[in-house]
């Protein structure tokens, strides 16, 4: 079991729910080619969070390990 589910399962349903929402909007973009996805899509939890971060995601394009862009999608609001 992922620590992402672990969490999932031990917060209130309506919470659950909320983080499953914001980390949808939430997305990688792959510096060498441009694809991307959701961080919820990559098994990853961001929740009431704020930044454009980078990391490391496993590209499906490239198919190597790759520098990520992490931004909110346009047009959502952090709250």
């Amino acid at each position: 079991m992922g620590i992402r589910n672990l969490i999932l399962k031990i917060v209130p349903d309506r919470m659950a729910a909320s983080m499953e929402a914001e980390s949808r909007e939430w997305m990688m973009r792959c510096r060498t080619c441009g694809w991307e996805r959701s961080v919820w899509d990559a098994g990853g939890l961001r929740w009431k969070a704020k930044g454009k971060p980078r990391t490391r995601m496993r590209c499906l394009q490239c198919n190597k390990n790759r520098w990520a862009d992490v931004y909110r999608k346009q047009g959502e609001v952090a709250g």
